[in-house]
């Protein structure tokens, strides 16, 4: 996909909460019914409230607007965390600006969140004395990922819209580099994506999906 494929409109939820749209994919990065309380439920409820651990490592796949590592960062106050994030495409800082997560999820954290993706890409960042992110530029299918993960929130575009990124290699890699009891969440809940999962060597459920979504997939490596 070349860079100027990903022209992208901003445009508001049903929960009055931004995403972008994508015209050339005609593809949103959230759900048009609400993209924290999206994030929430696939990322948050569905993946790291389940896992009781700390220190805990996550690794994300399409780090997108950041709405992901924004409600990891509010959510794990008293944990700490190393969050390891990739992205091909990064955001204009006109589009980062005018998202209002900083003050939509927590009024009076817009700083917080713009130091996000303020942080300098391809290194170890230091957001408080907890958290660590390390955004990581490039293809999730080619870059070299990082070990002992805990988490995996699979956050890519849709499979019909971005096959390349929903293959049986990624899924097997992601399986050898993850802990034990690890989860990997996403909000597609596609037979051929669970199949992939399963064949990796997760144990695949489908789950209740946020508003709009009937399911979403949970893997767990066992």
């Amino acid at each position: 996909m070349e860079k100027k494929e990903l022209s992208r409109e901003l445009q508001i939820t049903a929960d009055g909460s931004h995403t972008l749209f994508v015209p050339a994919m005609d593809e949103h990065y959230h759900s048009v019914n609400g993209a924290v309380q999206e994030s929430k439920h696939v990322f948050i409820e569905a993946g790291l409230k389940q896992l009781d651990r700390d220190p805990i490592r996550i690794f994300e796949v399409g780090f997108g607007t950041g709405l992901n590592v924004f409600l990891t960062l509010l959510e794990t106050e008293h944990r700490t965390v190393e969050y390891f994030t990739i992205e091909q495409y990064p955001l204009e800082e006109q589009l980062i600006h005018a998202l209002n997560y900083g003050e939509r999820v927590l009024s009076g954290k817009t700083d917080l969140f713009l130091s996000l993706h303020q942080a300098e890409w391809n290194r170890s960042v230091p957001i408080n004395d907890s958290f660590t992110l390390h955004k990581m530029h490039g293809d999730s299918n080619t870059a070299s990922l990082p070990g002992q993960i805990d988490l995996v929130y699979f956050d890519a575009f849709a499979p019909d819209k971005q096959p390349d990124m929903w293959n049986q290699e990624i899924f097997n890699k992601l399986y050898k580099q993850m802990t034990s009891g690890g989860i990997l969440t996403t909000y597609c809940a596609k037979g051929v994506v669970r199949r992939m999962l399963q064949t990796a060597g997760f144990t695949v459920e489908r789950i209740p999906g946020p508003p709009g979504k009937r399911e979403m997939l949970r893997a767990i490596k066992v």
